[in-house]
């Protein structure tokens, strides 16, 4: 399989607002650009959508190092929470149901597809391609509110 970085970021302007998110694709030195955004969203859907377009973008089965800074998306892998939501028939908890339900469920095929494994960094630090990332998904809620 091949091995693939996917850098991703999601921007909201407002919360809900407009929103644009962003994925960098990077294999073997070469870089692919994913990029849109919504006009009324929040910040954890555009978070979402980044990775699910990311992944989406992949032509085959790969290895991936998913790198994110948003501690959503990251627990809900890495903590599982995606497993006890699906078991608990998308329940949060005994009052809650799960938000952006679409959106885990379009994530869960691709997970089956390819090997990724999710790397939270820091935000707004000294990690150029998160930075790019926010500075693209900015740019496009931006880009789309001065419309």
């Amino acid at each position: 399989m091949k091995n693939v970085d996917i850098y991703t970021d999601g921007a909201c302007s407002g919360n809900p607002g407009a929103g644009g998110y962003c994925a960098i694709l990077i294999f073997n030195g070469i870089e692919k650009i994913v990029s849109g955004g919504e006009e009324n969203t929040t910040n954890n859907r555009m978070e979402l959508i980044a990775v699910i377009e990311g992944l989406k973008a992949l032509k085959e089965p790969c290895d991936v190092n998913l790198y994110s800074d948003s501690q959503y998306v990251i627990n809900a892998i890495n903590e599982r929470w995606l497993d006890k939501w699906v078991n608990s028939g998308w329940r949060a908890d005994s009052k809650r149901g799960v938000k952006n339900v679409d959106l885990w469920q379009a994530l869960i095929p691709l997970l089956k597809k390819h090997n990724v494994n999710f790397i939270k960094v820091k935000g707004h630090s000294d990690n150029e391609y998160n930075n790019r990332c926010d500075k693209i998904a900015v740019g496009i809620y931006k880009n789309a509110k001065d419309k």
